[in-house]
């Protein structure tokens, strides 16, 4: 029997598959435990949102909807394809479906018409959502197929699975069609052959456990390793000042948490205003001022919400996968020390 992954487990299994991981609010407690057991696990069943916008997804699949209460699913996978973790435990996102398709899932066997909704899945299985309108038009980009792939490899490969143990929501219960706009079987192809390789490795070297990859992984929740506490860029911690380095690179090195604060003034910002009013993130009234203040804060903001992040890792101070990403050009000339 498979025991269910921890909330670090998953995080770490997740990124070693190279995903880019967001942690949403309390996610590691943030379960249904309370209304049934939860494992042994199982297999992993792909389900498509119905809906679209990151934000909006992520906080209904976190909070659920007045007639069934969050988590929905344990990740949400957007559009661009990254992972925002919502739920770790017992979810409502399987429900009912058929003991015949368990068995093959179980088996890992090809998979009987699902016929029957008479075995608890929210019990056995672990559900990514992925944001789409689930009407055949809405487009699947490059990016979400393969951070399906991804996510569903990295659990298999947790657990010792073959792709045979990744279902589609339309072939678990009767009458479901999520997802719809490609196919499971052209799906488990890919993450078969996923398997037969090592995995990737994270993202980005120094992605561990926060958005920004400032923490180690090992945190509980609420440190500087687990979901933050207070205001501090994309993660809730603040990142030492960068060592000078001996050639200039193209781009400006991440400052460090503690530089975006009131009284930092300098080139840097400047340079930084210029980049988020190119990105169409402009928040400044009457052009950016040279100190770092309220303005300088909203703009961010608005880059951090552009690529996908969102509540304390959207506060608007800046952090280094965010800063990395905006391609700040590097105000230094060669001959400076």
């Amino acid at each position: 029997m498979a025991t269910p992954l921890t909330g670090s487990q998953l995080l770490a299994a997740l990124r070693a598959e190279g995903l880019v991981v967001h942690e949403v609010r309390d996610w590691r407690r943030h379960n249904r435990n309370t209304k049934g057991p939860w494992g042994p696990m199982h297999g992993v069943v792909v389900h498509h949102t119905a809906t679209e916008g990151t934000d909006s997804s992520v906080d209904l699949c976190y909070d659920g909807r007045p007639d069934l209460p969050g988590p929905l699913c344990h990740g949400v996978i957007d559009k661009a394809g990254e992972v925002h973790l919502v739920g770790n435990g017992r979810a409502n996102h399987a429900g009912l479906g058929d003991r015949n398709v368990l068995q093959a899932v179980i088996d890992e066997e090809e998979l009987p018409k699902d016929e029957l909704a008479d075995t608890d899945g929210n019990r056995h299985f672990y559900g990514f959502e992925c944001i789409n309108l689930g009407d055949g038009q809405d487009p699947w980009p490059q990016e979400q197929l393969l951070a399906v792939e991804r996510a569903s490899a990295a659990v298999c490969r947790a657990h010792g699975w073959g792709a045979r143990s990744v279902i589609g929501h339309k072939e678990w219960q009767p009458g479901k069609i999520d997802p719809l706009g490609f196919t499971m079987d052209a799906l488990r192809d890919r993450i078969a052959a996923r398997l037969s390789r090592p995995p990737e490795g994270p993202a980005s070297p120094n992605a561990q456990d926060r958005p920004d990859g400032t923490g180690d992984g090992t945190g509980p929740p609420g440190d500087a390793a687990g979901d933050g506490g207070g205001g501090g860029g994309d993660d809730g911690a603040r990142t030492p000042s960068v060592p000078p380095m001996p050639q200039h690179p193209p781009y400006e090195p991440f400052p460090g948490g503690e530089f975006f604060r009131s009284g930092t003034a300098g080139p840097v910002l400047a340079a930084m205003a210029q980049r988020l009013v190119a990105e169409g993130c402009d928040h400044y009234r009457h052009g950016p001022a040279p100190e770092w203040n309220e303005a300088h804060r909203k703009s961010y903001a608005s880059w951090q919400r552009k690529l996908g992040f969102h509540g304390k890792d959207a506060d608007g101070v800046p952090g280094r996968v965010t800063w990395d990403r905006l391609h700040v050009p590097n105000t230094r000339t060669a001959g400076d020390a």
